[in-house]
């Protein structure tokens, strides 16, 4: 699966009221896994931006003066998010803005008829109700390094989210137990190995990698779940042995 993680910022919160977008941040995943791909540009929204906004993501009018009108990148942002899934923290807001930039343009496009799309936010109450779910109170939660963060900005944002989103919705999502093995006549059958195979190699954990698990054991038990591994008698030390 693709997943394309995504975050905006704008000159305001309504788009009703001509607001734009004014920098889009992607990350791309595929499997879960981060693929190192991202799209990120900023935008002259062709109005002023708020000072209550400014004062959220610091881009100023200043900034924004010599930068390509959306419909300059319009084309190239949408091949990038065609077709995929779209993880975004409060996804209203973000796909709001979207359609109306999208709106604007001759070829008329809504998001959620070309990506499918998840709302992290929506996850995050429904894991945690009654607590606070912005973004920096779940990096806080599953310990997310968001130390950089000072302003919010499209591109770092998208990429904390990614990180607790793959926290957040952590565990292994496909497990197929034929993987690799033989068929016939369309019939799963046991491929067995020799019995004079070599011996795999053990390669213990080093103390460094050792306390790393158990740091993410224990963000894992402050989340709200009760990882696995903790339930083992010895933990690490019966593993070794």
């Amino acid at each position: 699966m693709r997943q394309i993680v995504l975050d905006t910022e704008t000159t305001g919160i309504d788009p009703a009221q001509g607001h734009r977008i004014i920098e889009i941040g992607c990350v791309e995943m595929v499997e879960r896994q981060l693929t190192g791909r991202h799209y990120h540009v900023y935008v002259n929204p062709q109005r002023e931006v708020e000072p209550e906004a400014i004062s959220v993501h610091g881009i100023t009018n200043e900034f924004l003066t010599d930068k390509p009108l959306f419909r300059d990148v319009a084309e190239e942002f949408f091949q990038f998010i065609e077709g995929a899934e779209l993880v975004i923290h409060n996804a209203a807001f973000d796909v709001g803005f979207m359609d109306s930039e999208f709106g604007r343009l001759k070829t008329r496009r809504l998001t959620a008829d070309h990506c499918g799309i998840v709302d992290t936010l929506a996850i995050a109450r429904k894991k945690h109700p009654g607590q606070k779910n912005s973004l920096d109170a779940l990096c806080k939660r599953y310990g997310v390094d968001n130390s950089s963060r000072e302003l919010h900005g499209a591109l770092l944002d998208a990429e904390i989210l990614a990180d607790v989103y793959l926290l957040m919705t952590g565990g292994q999502t496909d497990l197929s137990l034929d993987a690799g093995s033989d068929t016939e006549g369309g019939t799963a059958t046991i491929r067995r190995l020799p019995a004079d195979r070599k011996p795999l190699r053990v390669l213990r954990a080093s103390d460094t990698e050792d306390k790393a698990h158990r740091a993410m054991l224990d963000v894992i038990a402050a989340a709200g779940h009760a990882p696995l591994w903790s339930t083992l008698d010895g933990s690490s030390e019966t593993l070794d042995s």
